[in-house]
């Protein structure tokens, strides 16, 4: 039976219809796909860029480190010989504090915005953590106030009236350190520990760099 003439154009178009239709699905496809390796590229670009950025940021760190340790590691080293074995028992209630070395800068409170070096130990005499690493001085550790600092409390009572340069001893409770819950295999639970701290000024701030925006995409 003849196709008649109506039904032959319509059916024309239909087929005109569904041929736009598939090359505009296919040119959405293309598109996007390259679209998602300009993306890809620009990622990668940044990451490696971040990467570098990273790496020399570590570098201004690490040589920043090398010159205060050559200023202060002679004199904070001279204090690594206190730490020895003591009797958990003895240990009050509150925080205890011996001045070593009085500093001559300003008096620390709340506020000070100061950097420090420490060695950390139990009543074994075992130091847990410390500032001294191959006869020199790793990077300071950086407060900005110890009000919001996220350091134990009795490191924070501790610190506070002792000037800058100096050199402190300080005893702290267990309540006042890790208390029940302890701090791995060097603090027990319910374990007084000691710390022998020297503040100094805050070195200039090296900027980290941030991460690139497309990366968080």
């Amino acid at each position: 039976m003849a196709t008649s003439k109506g039904r032959r154009i319509g059916i024309l178009i239909i087929t005109g219809v569904m041929i736009v239709g598939t090359l505009g699905s296919f040119l959405v496809m293309v598109l996007s796909s390259q679209n998602d390796a300009v993306t890809a590229q620009q990622q990668q670009d940044a990451y490696a860029q971040y990467q570098a950025d990273s790496a020399a940021y570590q570098t201004k760190l690490d040589e920043q480190a090398v010159t205060l340790s050559a200023q202060y590691y002679p004199t904070f080293s001279q204090y690594a010989g206190e730490v020895a074995a003591f009797d958990m028992n003895a240990v009050g209630d509150g925080v205890e504090t011996k001045d070593l070395l009085v500093g001559t800068g300003a008096t620390i409170d709340d506020a000070t915005v100061f950097s420090a070096y420490y060695i950390g130990w139990n009543p074994e005499g075992t130091i847990f953590d410390q500032s001294i690493e191959n006869d020199a001085l790793k990077s300071p550790l950086a407060i900005s106030g110890l009000a919001n600092a996220g350091l134990i409390q009795g490191w924070k009572d501790g610190i506070i009236g002792m000037n800058i340069g100096g050199v402190r001893e300080i005893t702290i409770p267990s309540d006042l350190a890790y208390g029940e819950s302890g701090s791995g295999d060097d603090i027990p639970p319910n374990t007084p520990i000691k710390f022998v701290v020297m503040a100094i000024e805050q070195p200039e701030t090296i900027p980290a760099p941030q991460v690139p925006s497309i990366l968080l995409q």
